[in-house]
């Protein structure tokens, strides 16, 4: 249980009258205190529809108790680490991430930009002082706190509640001049008997993405889950869930690039029927009203929403799914394949534990990269799977 200093008077977050006392301090813009350590630690409040919850700053994770549920293991240990200071610059009073990216969001003209060899559909290794759409996908997920599970929360994940944390985390983020929820589209649960009503609110949305005959068009970045991709006529046709009626063309030269750098997310995607394929582009609206892709990324999340990039993973993310300790999956971001991350971590007392998935391909260097990457956190446990060496070796607790 948390207990927050706020305006002088100290509060649990199971107190009767907290949601008014949230209410009221939102309003003034005044910041809780997380008690987890004195003199305390800063957090920021976000309404969610008519509720009030505390939430931690960017980068302070690390600094709580490791008891606390705001607690999340130091970003060194994961791909976000290289990104801090340079990709993703935050404010430490506003909590506010100013993002560089590597993609653009204007186009000239109304045709898609042809893929490059060197970038259209993501390369991992790029400039990594830039977030990529696929980095930035891992960011978002992160900062909505969906990388985080618990036995506990059993069947509390729908569509509805991923996109509004989504939506919750672009706010806290900046990228191209503008707040990151202005040009990024989620969309909402789709319900038959509102279908007129969600139509007219998405075309409000994609206004800004339609095709101007005068100067560079906008572009917009899409967040959602495939349902499939389907041969059109010309090119392809990306569908996407909770959006019937409603498809995203791609080229060929788009679709092709596609299967070849995302073969492995595909392979997977098909191995499981309870995996989500998720997705993030960069897309524009013809004058005609339809919507072309013009880059893109994929991810795969298991059913709770948790991401994995293997079958390793997989199987570590369904063991995690059963604990209720408090775990937290790791992300790649912009590292290359060929450089260790934790795979996740968990909330353990009194120490926390790193959990480092080892691939069948690893050399010499990799393991040397590995050792360094567990000695430079002398305060975090290491839990190693190699997986040449067989079945996932038990968890060190009960």
């Amino acid at each position: 249980m948390r207990r927050f200093r706020l305006a002088g008077q100290v509060i649990n977050e199971t107190d009767s009258g907290l949601q008014s006392i949230l209410a009221n301090a939102y309003d003034l813009r005044i910041r809780p205190l997380c008690l987890c350590r004195e003199p305390g630690l800063a957090m920021y409040i976000a309404r969610v529809g008519t509720q009030y919850v505390v939430k931690r700053m960017p980068l302070s994770g690390s600094g709580h108790d490791p008891q606390c549920p705001s607690y999340e293991a130091p970003d060194e240990l994961s791909g976000l680490g290289v990104l801090m200071a340079s990709a993703i610059q935050v404010d430490p009073e506003t909590g506010i991430s100013a993002l560089k990216v590597s993609f653009t969001l204007t186009k000239t003209g109304s045709r898609p930009t042809p893929v490059s060899s060197s970038g259209g559909t993501e390369d991992v290794s790029g400039d990594p002082k830039k977030l990529s759409l696929r980095s930035l996908l891992h960011y978002l997920w992160h900062q909505a706190e969906l990388t985080e599970w618990t036995s506990r929360w059993q069947g509390k994940r729908h569509w509805w509640n991923i996109r509004w944390h989504l939506i919750e985390a672009a706010r806290q983020m900046v990228v191209k001049g503008g707040t990151l929820a202005d040009v990024m589209f989620v969309p909402e649960s789709f319900r038959a008997t509102d279908k007129a009503a969600i139509e007219q609110r998405r075309a409000a949305e994609l206004a800004p993405s339609v095709a101007s005959t005068r100067g560079p068009r906008r572009l917009m970045i899409l967040v959602g889950e495939v349902k499939e991709i389907i041969p059109a006529r010309s090119g392809h046709r990306l569908i996407i869930k909770h959006m019937p009626g409603f498809p995203f063309m791609l080229d060929d030269s788009l679709h092709r690039r596609l299967q070849v750098r995302y073969e492995n997310e595909l392979a997977l995607w098909a191995a499981d029927d309870a995996s989500h394929l998720m997705i993030i582009a960069t897309f524009g609206l013809s004058s005609a009203g339809l919507a072309s892709a013009e880059e893109l990324a994929l991810m795969v999340v298991a059913e709770n929403w948790v991401p994995y990039e293997s079958l390793y993973e997989k199987k570590l993310v369904d063991v995690l799914a059963k604990v209720k300790l408090r775990s937290v999956k790791g992300l790649r971001y912009n590292l290359p394949i060929d450089l260790p991350f934790a795979a996740a971590w968990l909330q353990r007392h009194p120490v926390p534990l790193a959990m480092y998935v080892v691939p069948p391909s690893a050399d010499k260097v990799y393991e040397e990269a590995l050792g360094e990457l567990i000695a430079s956190r002398p305060e975090v446990d290491a839990w190693v799977w190699r997986t040449v060496e067989g079945d996932m070796p038990p968890l060190p607790f009960r």
